[in-house]
Order: C-alpha cells, then sequence, then structure tokens
C-alpha cells in the first residue's frame, strides 16, 4: 500500500458560474475599447437566452445587445466609444467605478479597492497606467475571483457589494441617458440587468 499522499480531486467551475464568468468578460471587452468586427460578429449571431420569471430582463437586455451589435459597425463603435469616453478634454461618462460611488460607501474607494487586490494575490502592472477601479478591469477581477478555484464566494460577494453594486447602476443609468449612447445604451443596459441579478443572488448566501 502506498503511504503517498491521497490524491486531491480539484473541481472546476460550476457551469453556472463559467457562464457568469463569461457575461463579466463580454461586458469588459466593450468598456475596455471599441467594439471590432469580430466582437460585433459574435455578438449578433450569439443565441437568444431562455428566460424565468427572475431572469427575464437580463433575456431581453441580452436580446437588445445581439441587435444592437447587428445594427453597429466599427467606424460607428470607435466615434461612439470616443464621444462617451474619451471626449475633448474631460470624458463625457467616466469609466472609473469610484467617480459612480456615493460618498458614503468610502472615502478612498481606490485605497481600499487596491487593498482588496492585495488580499487576492493581485495588483496592478507597472506597464498599465489606468486606475484599478476601470470598470473593465474591476469586471476582469470579478471574473477572475469566479475562476479561481481558491477565491471564496465571501471574496467574490466582498468584491461585488464594495466596488461593483454601488457604482456600476449608476454608470449604466448615465450611458442610458446619453445622447450619443447608440451601442451603450444596449451595453448599459445588460450591464444593469446583470448587476441586479448578481445583487439578488449575493443576498440569499
Amino acid at each position: 500500500m502506498s503511504t503517498g499522499s491521497p490524491v486531491e480531486f480539484m473541481l472546476g467551475p460550476a457551469p453556472e458560474d463559467l457562464a457568469r464568468a463569461d457575461i463579466y468578460a463580454v461586458l469588459a471587452r466593450f468598456f475596455y475599447a471599441p467594439a471590432d468586427p469580430p466582437l460585433l460578429d459574435l455578438m449578433a449571431n450569439s443565441p437568444p437566452l431562455e428566460a424565468d420569471e427572475s431572469t427575464g430582463e437580463f433575456a431581453r437586455a441580452w436580446a437588445g445587445l445581439i441587435a444592437a451589435c447587428a445594427a453597429t459597425n466599427e467606424n460607428a463603435a470607435q466615434d461612439e466609444f470616443d464621444a462617451l469616453f474619451v471626449g475633448v478634454g474631460k470624458a463625457p461618462i467616466s469609466p472609473y467605478l469610484g467617480a459612480w460611488l456615493p460618498a458614503a460607501v468610502s472615502e478612498h474607494p481606490l485605497v481600499d479597492l487596491r487593498a482588496f487586490l492585495l488580499s487576492q494575490g493581485l495588483a496592478r502592472q507597472q506597464a498599465v497606467s489606468e486606475p484599478e477601479d476601470h470598470i473593465a478591469a474591476v469586471y476582469e477581477v470579478m471574473r477572475h475571483l469566479i475562476l479561481q478555484p481558491h477565491a471564496s464566494m465571501d471574496a467574490q460577494r466582498e468584491f461585488f457589494r464594495h466596488t461593483i453594486w454601488p457604482g456600476v447602476p449608476r454608470l449604466c443609468a448615465a450611458l442610458q441617458a446619453n445622447e450619443h449612447a447608440q451601442l451603450f445604451k444596449a451595453v448599459a443596459r445588460l450591464a444593469s440587468a446583470f448587476a441586479e441579478l448578481e445583487n439578488a443572488a449575493f443576498e440569499m448566501l
């Protein structure tokens, strides 16, 4: 009989968690840079989602993003992204969640975010100039937490409750109200509906 250590089986993420991670990845990509033809084609040809009473708005938002991508081309996507997030001088819409957090949430949101990332063994690369609270980076961190086998659900919930939930709905509302937003009205609707689903799920834990 072998006296070695027993084999340790590591279970991968559940299918629903893989689906969550995929949604975070899609949203991160839209907020990271203007949508290019591969992204637009991928989304335009995505299948619709089946929905129940609790996920109906999310499924409708997904269908809306599919339609918006099908109606958009690369040049229009570039112009819209620049009009919303670049602008002349100050960007009309800040992609940094710290700008959308109510003051009551945290006096030093970026400091708190960096401390959380450090606790998870994460840090911004030196070559990256963007602050850590860029929404695309925040979504990628959440995706990482979902897919990491050693990251706890408590860590996901803490990160969501302190970084995503207080700011994302406010950012999405600003996008949906902006006259330059076309594709991003659909992106914002999906992001908002997904945040609602995530919040409801975390409340049940």
